[in-house]
């Protein structure tokens, strides 16, 4: 991000850049940064293309044509699918050197191969910016100075937990901003009364208080929680899956903990929030392993069961979520 940043601020900008990653907020900022920079508002000189199937030749066509009246075209094409062997990546590839100084090309893609001849080229001739999901401190960090901006503060502890609400999304995290400030008008601290009962919890953070309801024998508060993704219009299967997610990496940060890493240690190995980590260690410690195990097995057994007709998806989950050690 400092490479893009540095090029916005100077309007000094390459031929090609090639936006993708998991942070689907940052890609959308900086897509719509980069194109504010290089058109200025002009349209005129100004293409926009998305979703495969796209006519190659158009585009180069396109690209190789003058601007009118300004220095540089943009051409964005955002899910080409030509980073993944689609069709046309190949003819885009052998393009890349012959990209006019006065063009500036940027692909915005979900899925990415690096080891694509295209993925090569933009690298090459321009810059490829992956957006990760962004730790805790880097997310604090960030809410702390929209926060900052519009006149608020919050205390560390604070901030921990309104993250462990809204998760790691950038664009959920954003939402809940607006909310918190909303919300708190007319004050200038924010407190964790106030993220409690303004700010949505995430589906992930309620799987997460299912697993603990089913680690303490609690089979009703379990149901109820189910009951209420269901409301929420969560598919069961869906909720399975999150389940068996859950388990398993209870199951892998037990057997870290086992060979006496710590917190960190452990959210670094497996790429997790440090607080997720430090609340997956709180679970890993009221399960045995052979309980998490048979958890795991069970998971599986219910996804066969509605694949093989058995069970219906919903009754499914509510038997694996009834099963008590």
């Amino acid at each position: 991000m400092q490479i893009l940043n540095q090029d916005i601020k100077d309007g000094s900008f390459k031929k090609a850049y090639l936006l993708f990653g998991e942070e689907a907020f940052l890609k959308m900022s900086y897509k719509n940064r980069l194109k504010d920079a290089v058109t200025a508002g002009d349209t005129m000189n100004f293409n926009h293309y998305e979703g495969k199937g796209m006519d190659i030749n158009e585009i180069i066509g396109i690209a190789d044509t003058m601007p009118f009246f300004a220095e540089r075209r943009l051409v964005l094409i955002e899910d080409s699918g030509w980073f993944k062997g689609g069709a046309g990546g190949e003819e885009m590839s052998a393009y890349m050197e012959h990209i006019p100084d006065t063009t500036c090309l940027v692909f915005v893609e979900t899925e990415v191969d690096k080891r694509s001849k295209l993925f090569k080229a933009v690298k090459k001739y321009g810059y490829a910016a992956e957006f990760g999901r962004q730790d805790a401190s880097q997310l604090g960090r960030w809410a702390a100075g929209i926060l900052s901006k519009n006149g608020k503060k919050i205390t560390g502890r604070t901030m921990e937990f309104f993250l462990s609400k809204t998760g790691d999304d950038m664009e959920n995290i954003s939402s809940e901003l607006e909310k918190l400030i909303s919300y708190t008008l007319g004050r200038d601290v924010i407190t964790e009364e106030d993220v409690e009962a303004i700010c949505t919890t995430q589906v992930s953070n309620k799987i997460f208080d299912m697993i603990t309801a089913i680690a303490n024998r609690q089979t009703r508060k379990a149901m109820d929680l189910y009951e209420d993704l269901l409301t929420l219009k969560e598919p069961p299967m869906r909720i399975l899956f999150l389940i068996a997610r859950q388990f398993n990496q209870i199951l892998q940060v037990k057997e870290l903990m086992g060979q006496g890493m710590d917190k960190s240690t452990i959210a670094s190995r497996m790429k997790l929030q440090p607080f997720v980590a430090g609340k997956i260690m709180l679970q890993a410690k009221t399960f045995s392993r052979e309980q998490i195990l048979s958890y795991v097995n069970l998971c599986v057994d219910a996804e066969e069961s509605v694949k093989t007709g058995r069970l219906t998806d919903r009754l499914a989950v509510e038997l694996l979520i009834a099963k008590t050690y």
